[in-house]
């Protein structure tokens, strides 16, 4: 069922999309979309700004202002374009690789300054568009092109590395969750300072096929998330065993802080007098 009711948010003409068939990034985009109509934004306040990789061509299919930049190097994008046009709604899309992997060092640096940028991060556990090599995100044992007996990399937790730069608003949701996800997108387009929420998506093509039983179709992959994922308010009540392997979702951070372009302003109304 199509729950999004302002079509003017999509750029019709550039539809169907090009996902391959069981990817979940339209399942999260679409939650965006509808984020966005939830808070009643008007569409020439916001501006999408994407890397390279799948979710990145999420912006294409977006009518909104947009902005397709090259790998890993969206957050220095939206960060100009929230410095030059502070009232602007900035929200930044990527992949797991986009944002954790080349564009690590500007996720890091956003997330310290406070900047009031909403960063969301398609994870997939995988580089899907460029041929299928493991990501900061892929579990350790997983296989991939470029690990072809299993991964050996330990793999990296967003939340809390994003959560330990200093972001002021960090949560989890999944593409099977939809409406939860959807708040999470509208909480972190509200709040002030940087936000990021990692939505975890589906790869069938490039993961799946790699990785068979309940990571090997898109209908098990979506089981998964259903039957292994926990509330973040329900972990300190069950016991460790309950939550032990299992994928914790929801708000777990909301703080408010001052945010970067509110106190630049403050210093370039001290250099001019005000």
């Amino acid at each position: 069922m199509d729950t999004c009711k302002n079509k003017s948010y999509y750029r019709e003409d550039k539809l169907p999309h090009i996902w391959c068939p069981g990817c979940a990034h339209g399942i999260v985009m679409h939650a965006l979309v509808n984020a966005i109509e939830n808070i009643g934004l008007n569409k020439d306040d916001v501006c999408v700004v994407s890397g390279i990789g799948c979710s990145s061509r999420a912006p294409g299919y977006l009518d909104f202002n947009t902005l397709h930049t090259t790998h890993g190097r969206s957050l220095a994008f939206a960060t100009g374009i929230k410095m030059a046009k502070p009232g602007m709604k900035v929200i930044a899309l990527g992949g797991d690789g986009d944002f954790t992997a080349i564009g690590g060092n500007h996720l890091i640096h956003a997330a310290r300054r406070n900047i009031d940028i909403a960063a969301i991060i398609f994870n997939n556990n995988i580089y899907g568009m460029t041929g299928g090599q493991f990501s900061p995100t892929t579990p350790v044992g997983d296989y991939a092109t470029t690990t072809p007996t299993g991964n050996i990399d330990p793999n990296f937790d967003i939340v809390k590395l994003v959560d330990g730069a200093g972001a002021s608003y960090v949560a989890r949701g999944t593409a099977y969750h939809f409406d939860a996800l959807v708040k999470l997108f509208e909480n972190a387009i509200n709040h002030k300072g940087f936000s990021l929420v990692e939505a975890v998506s589906t790869c069938p093509t490039s993961y799946g096929r790699k990785n068979k039983g309940f990571k090997g179709n898109p209908a098990a992959m979506l089981k998964y998330m259903r039957d292994n994922t926990v509330p973040v308010a329900a972990v300190a009540k069950l016991p460790k065993e309950k939550v032990e392997g299992k994928l914790v979702i929801g708000e777990f951070k909301n703080e408010q802080r001052p945010e970067y372009t509110e106190e630049y302003q403050k210093i370039i109304d001290k250099v001019r007098g005000v």
